[in-house]
């Protein structure tokens, strides 16, 4: 088994705080690989986990059902969550226009989820995002992010957590879905 000699961890984490300083220097966020997010118009603190192995990312919902309105698809769910800030079970029933549906294949076999579009406060800014809805409830973190929001985002610092509280307000950058652009390589 090999040793890191102490010079090797003292660069390691001096490269780590230029990168991070640089990034700040850029103007780019830096956010840890677990942040605290609302959903825009529901006041409640739920933990996120950045995800460079996920790319699309995904919310816990229950209760999901598909309906028509107005000739188009929408979905109809229940985020129900532990805020995080007051450690309380809430919840709340959105009807959104489905966006996408997504196939999802692992070892488990093949699942097939709705994806929405909603809008999250990470930071000071309001994000217009993708998320694929599924029962999160026996995983740690209710929202999972994956690239093709992380890319919107900033920077990713694996060995940070909790860097950008959310302070949207009224006032607060809105980022849409539609101007914001994916990258082409970003698929798996």
């Amino acid at each position: 088994m090999r040793r890191i000699s102490s010079a090797a961890l003292i660069m390691t984490v001096a490269l780590v705080f230029t990168v991070t300083a640089q990034a700040d220097q850029d103007g780019k966020k830096v956010f840890g690989w677990v942040e605290k997010t609302t959903i825009e118009s529901w006041d409640v603190e739920m933990k996120a986990k950045l995800d460079s192995g996920a790319l699309t990312s995904s919310m816990q919902a229950t209760d999901i059902e598909n309906f028509t309105k107005d000739g188009e698809d929408w979905v109809r769910f229940t985020v129900d969550v532990e805020d995080a800030d007051s450690g309380k079970k809430v919840e709340r029933r959105y009807e959104k226009p489905l966006f996408r549906d997504l196939t999802v294949r692992g070892a488990g076999g093949k699942d097939e989820r709705p994806v929405v579009l909603m809008k999250i406060c990470m930071g000071d800014t309001v994000y217009e995002e993708q998320f694929s809805l599924r029962d999160r409830s026996e995983m740690l973190y209710p929202v999972l992010l994956g690239r093709r929001t992380i890319q919107h985002l900033g920077l990713l610092d694996v060995t940070s957590t909790f860097q950008n509280p959310p302070t949207c307000d009224d006032g607060s950058e809105v980022k849409h879905n539609k101007d914001q652009k994916d990258d082409e390589d970003i698929g798996d």
